[in-house]
């Protein structure tokens, strides 16, 4: 009784230990999904490249913010998008004012905004930055390196391989073998050859 306790304890051990994979890539999967859902798709989570000096040198062009959506305050760096302003988003910092209406202003900038956003526009608060990342982003979706990419991947995929002259190493092999029985099956035709002329020879002599 007790070693079929110890089996069974053995296989769900190895159920378990089968199943931790898994269970890990869904637990990572579900927090990723839950720091990094965009607003835009309900979530809390605003990724911003930086374009332009109005907020150097605290961001320069090129640099990825990763806002979260909170309470923001005076002094906290926040991206927000204007009414009817075509939906662009603006990364600047709360100088003044209150949930209502802010007052903001680029860290690089003599003057201030021309907008107030109230809360419901401020689409998060800066959290994460992430110097140069936009760069290496916009260089993936440039048409030159996509056309680079698949001109390497279609040159690996039609440059030869040592399988290809091994097979074909086999196949001389194997035509060569092939060959091989004619000239088995000849060479019987050469001996009773001899065997005639031999035989033609005495017969020659008595004569």
């Amino acid at each position: 009784m007790s070693g079929f306790r110890a089996a069974v304890g053995a296989s769900s051990a190895r159920r378990l230990l089968h199943a931790l994979p898994s269970v890990l890539f869904y637990l990572a999967a579900g927090v990723a999904a839950y720091f990094l859902w965009p607003t835009s798709l309900g979530g809390c989570t605003t990724l911003t490249v930086v374009s332009g000096e109005s907020m150097e040198p605290t961001y320069f062009t090129g640099d990825v913010v990763v806002a979260r959506c909170g309470d923001p305050k005076i002094g906290d760096a926040v991206v927000y998008q204007p009414k009817d302003f075509g939906g662009a988003r603006i990364i600047h910092r709360i100088i003044s004012g209150d949930e209502s209406g802010w007052t903001l202003q680029g860290d690089n900038n003599d003057w201030l905004d021309p907008f107030t956003p109230s809360n419901d526009e401020v689409l998060g608060v800066a959290k994460v930055h992430l110097p140069k990342v936009g760069l290496a982003a916009r260089a993936l979706t440039s048409p030159f390196v996509w056309l680079g990419l698949i001109a390497i991947a279609l040159a690996i995929l039609l440059w030869p391989t040592g399988d290809d002259e091994l097979e074909d190493d086999t196949d001389d092999r194997e035509d060569s073998s092939e060959d091989a029985p004619d000239t088995l099956t000849e060479s019987p035709s050469v001996t009773d050859a001899a065997t005639v002329e031999n035989r033609s020879e005495p017969e020659a002599v008595t004569l």
